[in-house]
């Protein structure tokens, strides 16, 4: 343990006390925002210095979500154990959970004023609601229950986000056999599940019923991004130019999901 010290207390000052550009490439956050973080889980979040390993160091292992990285890798680098990295990883997520009630946006309604040309169409809207696949590796016998319509292994979660792409409710958890409809099903019947105040609502893809609270596109009606392009395919009916505004909205649970979206493989 002595002889490793040296090698850790240069990486820990290469990533916190060197340039902004080094830490905001490896943490993708800047040295304040890493300084912050750390004061709000030690007073929030209940997160300690542990016999060896300090809080500054248990956040810089988050490294492991900001690049994907395996524990193989990351106890290489650092000079730690396998158990180290992984035990010190679940304590810091599980500190992050306690401050749900900070970190969780609170949706506010598009305002009657906004000119945003992408939401002022919008008045009212919350933001937008998906489910994504995670991939997952679970024992054999549930395979069957975790299977995709594109034959993934993955769990099936629904998020909500605002329209600046920040997350105001998820429910992970279920099955990728599951159709969204009864994940919507099962949140919105929780009783901290998701909340929709009355006059306002969602935007939601045609996987979802079109009820209060939810605003879904027509159906049989063009809809992607990808079908709207030149003069001679720009909206004819009432019923496609609503949809094109509708997606182009709605798009910012998908570029949402696309900053999280990972390639690992997590256990259940």
């Amino acid at each position: 343990m002595i002889e490793r010290l040296p090698g850790q207390a240069v990486n820990m000052g290469r990533l916190i006390g060197g340039n902004q550009i080094d830490c905001y490439d490896n943490l993708r956050m800047d040295q304040n925002t890493f300084g912050c973080i750390c004061v709000i889980l030690k007073n929030q979040g209940g997160l300690v210095d542990g016999k060896h390993v300090s809080v500054e160091e248990q956040v810089v292992f988050l490294s492991i979500l900001a690049h994907h990285k395996k524990n193989r890798i990351v106890k290489f680098y650092h000079q730690r154990s396998g158990q180290t990295v992984s035990h010190y990883v679940n304590t810091i997520l599980l500190a992050i959970l306690r401050l749900h009630s900070i970190l969780f946006v609170k949706p506010v309604p598009i305002p009657d004023d906004i000119t945003n040309p992408r939401w002022k169409w919008f008045k009212g809207c919350l933001g937008a609601i998906d489910d994504t696949y995670v991939n997952v590796h679970v024992p054999e016998a549930d395979k069957g229950r975790y299977r995709t319509r594109k034959d993934t292994i993955s769990t099936n979660v629904l998020a909500a986000c605002d329209r600046n792409c920040m997350f105001t409710y998820i429910l992970p958890g279920w099955e990728g056999s599951t159709s969204d409809a009864r994940v919507l099903q099962d949140s919105i019947s929780r009783v901290h599940g998701l909340k929709v105040p009355i006059g306002n609502y969602y935007l939601c893809d045609n996987g979802y019923a079109n009820s209060p609270g939810f605003l879904a596109p027509y159906r049989s009606v063009g809809y992607h991004l990808s079908e709207w392009g030149p003069q001679s395919m720009r909206p004819q009916t009432y019923q496609e130019y609503f949809n094109m505004r509708h997606t182009r909205a709605r798009n910012v649970i998908e570029r949402a999901f696309g900053i999280i979206r990972s390639a690992s493989f997590y256990p259940i």
